[in-house]
């Protein structure tokens, strides 16, 4: 077979198809292959007007038609089969040849395969790709870990096909090894979060005031114009407007409360912790999840008593208030996100660049928004914040935002409607501007019953008193 396709998608379920697509409608030859062998047929018969592809029956023919140095996105389930597959073509590639992971591995496999096939001469790349199915074919967010020399002769065709905001290509070079997965993983943690907080606000405007779904979808739409302005926001909307054919019910009436997860949740929540870092919006839309799935428990629960606060009377003004409660409580999500993101670099040596993640966030992917063009200022201004909350811009939102913020959560509270996203957020932001926690207090409990010592305020030094003894204060 003559060498002839610039590069090579293995795996063509969905995902992988349509990339494989995109790639051609921009041009690329695009060699395909896939262990069963019907999608590779079904792919050419149905979508082979669309560019040009080269249909593979096995490993050996897809790398035969690649030209060099060999491109091959590997597009199938994370964990041991894509590992099988990453065997399987690296023992027929050569050095310079280049290994692309495009699933949602964990970033801790990537620096695994990375490493092992560094070894061997090959480069492997660990790719983020955010936006679904529609996403692959009409143009992703790309967020490609590995080498630099990898992303040289990788990067121009990512960028052909990714989103575009302003002429400028949703796609950039991550960092090294596992840099990649690992932004994509708090990417998906920060969803998370984001669709918590839309669906706290959906039922807070329920049944604080009693509206229906139909009249909800025309407030998140009116939403959608202004500073929310967001591809889950501009969902939500859609999902809230469906009415169900079969019922003629709302669909969202129809949907069973169960939110499902496929774990990068999950692996945000334990790599944060891992890294000591504070990501608890992201926590509570986890664990908000977690509840919805406990059947049996809930229904075992419901008698439990409640508040005698009578629904729809949450009185004048509230949908405003959740707005804004809900803007604030976005501002907290993202920012523990990007908290996250620049302590996993300092801990890995990935030198990751938050500016250029706002900004290839911007399209493709689930959580783009306008707010991220305000993020990628505040990252690329001359001195970058401690923490996104401490930009200009967002400190003032939030400023304005706190009484509305306040009011909803206590309202909700008073409703017995549970807000865990909301409440979460503005605890953490009080958090960081309290002038003393009570964190001295466990500190004082752990040395009283574990001798865990303790810093004090007014000199330097490890100190511990003898609690047992005479509880005189000893070190320094």
């Amino acid at each position: 077979m003559m060498t002839q396709a610039r590069i090579g998608v293995t795996g063509l379920a969905v995902m992988g198809a349509n990339l494989a697509r995109n790639l051609a409608r921009h041009g690329h030859v695009v060699a395909v292959h896939n262990r069963s062998q019907h999608r590779t047929k079904a792919l050419i018969e149905e979508h082979g007007h669309e560019g040009g592809f080269v249909a593979c029956e096995t490993p050996e023919e897809l790398v035969a038609a690649l030209e060099r140095p060999r491109r091959i996105l590997v597009m199938v389930k994370a964990g041991a089969p894509t590992d099988a597959v990453i065997e399987e073509f690296a023992s027929l590639l050569e050095p310079g040849d280049m290994l692309v992971d495009g699933g949602n591995a964990h970033f801790l496999d990537t620096r695994r395969r990375e490493a092992a096939l560094r070894e061997r001469g090959i480069h492997f790349v660990g790719a983020g790709i955010s936006g679904g199915e529609e996403g692959a074919l009409l143009g992703p967010s790309i967020m490609p870990g590995g080498s630099a020399e990898s992303y040289a002769a990788l990067g121009p065709l990512l960028e052909d096909i990714a989103a575009k905001v302003d002429g400028v290509p949703c796609c950039t070079h991550i960092g090294p090894d596992g840099a990649g997965h690992f932004v994509k993983m708090v990417h998906n943690g920060i969803e998370y979060a984001d669709m918590q907080l839309i669906a706290e606000a959906y039922d807070l405007l329920r049944q604080g005031l009693g509206l229906s779904p139909a009249e909800l979808a025309e407030i998140f739409a009116e939403w959608n114009r202004g500073e929310l302005s967001s591809y889950l926001i501009e969902i939500t909307a859609e999902v809230l407007r469906q009415v169900d054919a079969a019922t003629g019910r709302p669909f969202v009436d129809v949907v069973a409360d169960r939110a499902e997860q496929k774990g990068t949740g999950r692996w945000t929540v334990q790599i944060a912790l891992d890294l000591g870092v504070p990501v608890s919006g992201i926590a509570e839309a986890v664990f908000s999840r977690a509840v919805s799935g406990h059947a049996e428990l809930r229904r075992a629960a419901r008698g439990l008593p409640g508040p005698a606060a009578p629904a729809g009377e949450a009185g004048e003004g509230f949908a405003e208030d959740v707005r804004q409660a809900l803007y604030a409580s976005k501002i907290v999500a993202y920012a523990q996100g990007f908290d996250q993101i620049r302590a996993g670099s300092a801990e890995y040596g990935w030198d990751v660049d938050p500016g250029a993640l706002a900004t290839i966030w911007r399209g493709g992917c689930i959580i783009r928004a306008v707010f991220l063009d305000r993020i990628r200022e505040a990252y690329t201004a001359t001195q970058a914040p401690a923490s996104l909350l401490l930009a200009p811009y967002f400190t003032d939102a939030l400023a304005l935002a706190q009484g509305p913020w306040r009011r909803v959560v206590a309202r909700a509270a008073e409703l017995g409607v549970p807000a865990p996203g909301f409440s979460t957020a503005l605890a953490y932001y009080d958090a960081l501007r309290a002038e003393r926690l009570p964190a001295a207090l466990i500190q004082g409990q752990r040395d009283f019953f574990g001798a865990h010592t303790y810093r004090r305020t007014d000199r330097e030094g490890v100190f511990h008193t003898l609690w047992s003894g005479d509880r005189t204060e000893i070190g320094g």
